[in-house]
């Protein structure tokens, strides 16, 4: 079974790889509770003989589902989850389905299914003897949350994989090299004293109290941080009435930096203001580490694969009907917001793409040698094995991510983007499995940037995964 074979088996997978990511699409579910759209993927993988590990890293919805069980190994990330509050039907206006509901804002609807293909159509390559190895087919949940391949990293899942590869929707069809920025996420909870706030404030601590002089000391902090690093913060819990004094009080803060020792040293500087907070509140601060990540380092080798497919299988077939609601969700976008959304987009680039609906033909990569101040946990599993990531053009031309517009590009022309996205990935995995030597170069290229050794869990060892926040994060 050639290549063209196994782009072959996608497009005649096509139907049914659509009819999946419209089932998730229709029933979107925040992260760790993914559970119908887990099990969707599940049964397409378990139908095709794929061996399925349920339960990764203490997450019941993270999967690992195999096939092959000689030769290299090489893993395709997907992910699943949907976001709160962005419930939208298919119209250019905003109408939610659900008011308050969570839709696909991210297009993880189409993300995990085109990974699906992707591996269903290389097993029977596996099958037919055209390449020897192993496919792996990881069902990461909770990447919102900044959760599922970090703990699922620390379980070790990723450890024997010669590759890895994945993608996401976005406005641009283009390989991705730029690093992102490493993170921690946590909560500090303060313990106060109640009392009326009126008759009796002697007698109360106010916890709220210790939380705000906690963002106070951070905003001097931040005079003192390099400039690509980013903290910020969400008060949970501030009390339920004025006129009492709030005896607990829970504030979530992100750290990022371009490296993850960097977000270690602000890290333990947060602690300190934490607790200096507590001492100037009287009151007691307890944490709550919820993830942490890494920064992402693209291999050149699996992406410069990744671009010779994208090339190979040229632009994703939209019609004019998927451009006239392409530019009909664009029109609700403010000038600003669009240009804001092309801004690290080279000159050139910006003047060919600014005034298109949709822009589908292939981009080389442009980002190499950027810093994203954003985060993944697809960063994590960069420093456990070689990986190379890229974007599908399923959204319109500038329309920003976690939105009500790119829900309603999921949920109709995007899903013309899963068999684009499903090919990429097909067929750079077959042409590493079929080229050992290009195998090897991605791996020595990993060991001289990054090393063998180089990867500790950034997660402490009594931090669990926090099925309760289902608050929106970052990619």
């Amino acid at each position: 079974m050639s290549k063209d074979e196994v782009f072959a088996r996608i497009d005649d997978d096509e139907p049914r790889l659509v009819e999946i990511a419209e089932d998730l699409w229709d029933n979107p579910e925040l992260g760790l509770h993914e559970e119908e759209s887990a099990e969707r993927l599940i049964e397409a993988l378990s139908a095709e003989g794929f061996e399925i590990e349920r339960g990764v890293g203490g997450m019941p919805t993270a999967f690992v589902a195999t096939y092959g069980d000689e030769g290299p190994t090489i893993g395709i990330l997907g992910e699943y989850d949907a976001l709160p509050g962005l419930s939208q039907s298919v119209t250019a206006e905003k109408d939610p389905i659900e008011a308050g509901g969570p839709g696909h804002g991210c297009g993880h609807n189409l993300f995990g299914t085109a990974g699906v293909g992707a591996v269903v159509a290389l097993k029977e390559s596996i099958d037919a003897g055209e390449i020897d190895g192993t496919v792996v087919f990881y069902g990461c949940p909770a990447e919102e949350t900044l959760v599922g391949k970090t703990y699922m990293a620390r379980a070790g899942v990723f450890d024997d994989l010669d590759a890895a590869l994945t993608w996401h929707p976005g406005t641009l069809s283009t390989p991705r090299m730029g690093a992102s920025n490493a993170l921690n996420s946590l909560m500090f909870t303060f313990e106060g004293v109640s009392a009326h706030a009126a008759g009796a404030p002697e007698s109360g601590r106010s916890a709220l109290d210790g939380v705000e002089l906690l963002n106070t000391g951070v905003e001097y902090m931040r005079e003192h941080i390099t400039d690509d690093a980013r903290i910020h913060y969400a008060i949970t819990n501030g009390g339920q009435a004025p006129n009492v004094v709030p005896s607990e009080a829970t504030v979530w803060y992100f750290v990022r930096a371009p490296e993850r020792e960097e977000v270690e040293r602000n890290t333990e500087w947060l602690r300190d203001i934490a607790g200096a907070a507590a001492t100037m509140s009287q009151t007691e601060v307890s944490e709550r580490f919820l993830t942490g990540c890494y920064d992402y380092r693209a291999n050149e080798v699996v992406t410069d694969a990744i671009w010779e497919n994208m090339r190979e299988i040229g632009p994703i077939d939209y019609d004019e009907a998927d451009r006239e609601f392409a530019a009909d969700l664009k029109a609700t976008v403010p000038d600003d917001r669009i240009d804001a959304q092309l801004s690290d987009v080279p000159d050139e680039l910006y003047e060919e793409i600014r005034d298109e609906p949709l822009y589908s033909e292939p981009v080389e990569a442009f980002d190499e040698g950027q810093q994203s101040h954003g985060s993944t946990e697809v960063g994590d599993v960069s420093w456990i094995t070689p990986t190379g990531q890229f974007r599908g053009a399923t959204w319109p031309v500038g329309a920003p991510g976690h939105s009500w517009q790119v829900v309603a590009a999921n949920g109709d022309f995007g899903l013309k983007g899963i068999t684009f996205a499903a090919k990429v990935l097909a067929g750079a995995t077959y042409d590493l499995l079929a080229d050992p030597e290009r195998l090897a170069a991605a791996r020595a290229e990993f060991d001289e940037e990054i090393g063998t050794d180089a990867y500790e869990t950034p997660l402490p060892p009594e931090a669990e995964p926090p099925v309760d926040v289902t608050a929106m994060g970052d990619d």
